[in-house]
């Protein structure tokens, strides 16, 4: 039997898997801009607008989802192969807007996008939430011809972006654009300096430094009429280009922004894997969701922690491991559900989590005590809650900035998403 040399192998799976994207879609995006509504117990779905857009920043051969993160699941269908051809999880703020306690007593909508390589010929696009059981349903489809000459193809928010870091071609690489808030015209100088301080923040810690070459970084020149951020509970409304606001679901320090229009057509203007929207601002304050967009500030004494952080939810799904804090929601985590982030545990399927990184003589739960301080565990208090959900590590950059890393845990976890977007 001839043995074909590995690196052989390797190229012609790599070849075959990009025939697979080139045999459905063109090399740029397909948007589909909706609007996602309901109350703390229902949601509905209803499609605004479909856009295309120049670039495709996603990976060209990895297009059917494996990991099974997120609140929600976007399938493509070829229609006349009846075949699922691409596929991703996310998550978005109405998701967790359903678990405050102003859902159990109005209903909200919030506009959401999925963005999909623009398909060849006709697709069906599934939309899937996942239940209380943690469960994917399916809750809504929609048919897309990609010939309907009601796809949009205008740029709205039309500037320049500069490159921070480049390491190659954006279907093997962690595309990561960085937005402006809050930078007028005068303090676009600053923002590019930021960016590159950010950049320079992103490759200090691991499993990112060791990752460096497969990461693009690229800003975009979009100034805004006022410095800063909306502080709501100050009486502080400034006219900035994403319409940011702190004291999202009456939280102080969570600064985001329900304007998905301006943060997707802004983002359009390079190629991208990861929105990062980066706010002129001393406030400590920020967020993420997974596959939805990252936001910090850039000039408070933690900003770089808290850049690490966020992206830490916004790209790896990783999961808050804090608790006791202040937080609007309601049982986040059922207790009898296995949460989807990768560093979060309800024991109810540890196997499938860190229990492999655990060593022998660990207890499962381990105790709070100096003997297992600096070991990995399974320590109770995570996900907003003290009790029944657990984490891997008495502190990590997941729970608080008192150190400088990931656990072993949350770094397995970031390296299978570097690995997800960047191995064939």
């Amino acid at each position: 039997m001839r043995i074909f040399p590995l690196l052989l192998l390797l190229t012609l799976v790599n070849l075959s898997a990009l025939a697979q994207f080139d045999k459905y879609f063109l090399d740029k995006t397909l948007r589909i801009d909706y609007f996602h509504s309901g109350n703390a117990t229902e949601e509905a779905y209803y499609i605004d607008e479909l856009i295309s857009e120049l670039y495709w920043g996603g990976a060209k051969t990895n297009l059917v989802d494996i990991m099974g993160y997120g609140m929600y699941l976007v399938e493509v269908i070829d229609t006349e192969e009846e075949k699922v051809i691409y596929s991703r999880g996310y998550s978005t703020l109405f998701g967790e807007w359903q678990t405050t306690d102003e859902a159990k007593s109005t209903h909200k909508a919030f506009g959401e996008s999925v963005v999909i390589p623009y398909p060849k010929n006709e697709v069906l696009v599934v939309f899937y939430s996942r239940d209380r059981k943690g469960e994917f349903v399916r809750k809504f489809e929609y048919l897309v011809d990609p010939d309907n000459y009601f796809i949009k193809p205008e740029r709205r928010l039309g500037y320049p972006s500069f490159d921070v870091l480049i390491s190659g071609d954006p279907s093997s690489k962690v595309d990561i654009v960085i937005l402006p808030e809050g930078y007028t015209r005068d303090e676009l100088g600053i923002f590019i300096k930021d960016c590159q301080n950010f950049t320079e923040e992103l490759i200090k810690y691991e499993p990112y430094s060791q990752n460096k070459d497969k990461f693009n970084v690229r800003g975009i020149l979009a100034p805004s009429e006022e410095s800063g951020s909306d502080i709501p509970a100050d009486s502080i409304w400034k006219k900035t280009i994403l319409n940011t606001t702190f004291y999202t679901f009456n939280s102080e320090r969570y600064c985001m922004t329900t304007d998905n229009k301006s943060v997707r057509d802004l983002a359009a203007n390079a190629p991208y894997d990861q929105i990062y929207i980066l706010v002129n601002s001393e406030k400590y304050g920020g967020g993420a969701i997974y596959n939805h967009y990252c936001v910090s500030v850039n000039s408070n004494k933690l900003a770089g922690k808290i850049f690490i952080h966020e992206l830490g939810h916004g790209f790896a799904g990783l999961g808050d491991e804090y608790y006791m804090d202040e937080v609007s929601y309601n049982d986040f985590y059922p207790l009898d559900v296995e949460p989807w982030e990768p560093n979060l545990t309800t024991l109810v399927d540890f196997e499938s989590k860190w229990k492999h990184l655990l060593k022998s003589n660990v207890p499962v739960p381990t105790p709070h005590t100096e003997e297992y301080i600096s070991s990995l565990g399974v320590f109770e208090g995570g996900g907003y809650a003290s009790s029944g959900v657990y984490r891997p590590s008495y502190d990590c950059l997941m729970k608080t900035f008192r150190g400088d890393h990931f656990c072993s845990a949350c770094e397995e976890g970031i390296q299978k998403m570097i690995d997800f977007y960047t191995k064939y």
